[in-house]
């Protein structure tokens, strides 16, 4: 009996023996500005420079890891408790380094990236422009917190959401045209944008050329000769768009088909982050009082 037991007790010890290798395996992460980033165990002290980062850690059911936010960082409501280290170009560094992270989420663009690398500090930099980008964010985060099977889940569920947001998108917008103004100087989001691509995945035509870049600042003529067929912004800017010049003449103004967005609903478009679903819900949820208005309209009295 002990001449069975024996290797079967060595087998035991080196299936053992292999998971631990396994488990303790360093994670190595591609960081968008070329070399990776290895961890040696899963983050479990993260700092996160941009409000679409942190709200892929809380996404992610890994909020309780977060030390630390940027400033604009609002969402989940749990992360406005937490301490502020500055933005893109203002990083406290050493408020940030007194808090001992072992990792720290920042934008690429994040002026305090090599200072903090340069500190001994990990950095993981990610700054989601698309959709597809957006994917390959929440997989890498998820894999920083040896979750990479939520991060799977959360894209699955955020195709699903999509999918179902453009099924209820009403037949007589489909393909109509339309006009995001992210600023009022004015900027637009192009097709390339994370908005832009939401735009077009739910069916409307962007009035901006691609060929325009990302969020290009427009000649305000070019937006009154294009003539969308719906005008989207803040809530605030489109009250006040009547009072540009020329601008009361646009015909989607006149009708009432604005998409008005207020802060919060706002912040789901413009950040490429794992609200996807709440962005179409708002945007969907504007083009059915659009329809419903139009319909009315041509009801007979």
């Amino acid at each position: 009996m002990t001449r069975v037991l024996r290797p079967a007790l060595a087998a035991a010890l080196l299936a053992l023996l292999l998971v631990g290798r396994s488990a303790a395996a360093p994670l190595r992460l591609a960081d968008e500005r070329g070399p990776e980033v290895v961890l040696a165990a899963p983050a479990m002290r993260i700092v996160a420079l941009l409000p679409s980062l942190t709200e892929t850690v809380c996404a992610l059911d890994a909020c309780d890891r977060l030390l630390g936010t940027d400033r604009w960082s609002n969402w989940p409501p749990s992360v406005r408790a937490l301490p502020k280290v500055g933005g893109l170009e203002d990083t406290q560094i050493e408020r940030l380094v007194a808090l001992r992270p072992d990792l720290v989420l920042a934008a690429r663009s994040a002026r305090a990236l090599d200072r903090l690398e340069a500190l001994g500090v990990p950095v993981l930099a990610l700054e989601p422009q698309d959709l597809v980008q957006l994917r390959q964010t929440i997989d890498t985060v998820a894999r920083a917190l040896g979750r990479a099977d939520a991060g799977r889940r959360l894209v699955q569920r955020l195709d699903a959401s999509l999918a179902a947001a453009l099924a209820r998108v009403p037949a007589r917008l489909r393909g109509r045209s339309v006009y995001l103004e992210v600023a009022s100087t004015p900027h637009a989001a192009g097709p390339t944008s994370y908005a832009g691509e939401l735009l077009a995945r739910l069916g409307l035509v962007n009035i901006v050329p691609a060929a325009l870049g990302t969020f290009p600042q427009l000649n305000p003529e070019f937006v009154l000769r294009a003539e969308p067929d719906i005008v989207m912004a803040t809530a605030t800017a489109i009250a006040r768009m009547p009072d540009r010049p020329g601008w009361s003449s646009l015909a989607a103004l006149r009708a009432g088909r604005v998409c008005g967005f207020e802060a919060e609903a706002w912040d789901t478009l413009v950040r490429p982050g794992p609200r996807l679903a709440e962005a179409a819900e708002a945007i969907v949820g504007c083009l059915e009082a659009i329809a419903q208005r139009e319909a009315q309209r041509k009801e007979p009295r």
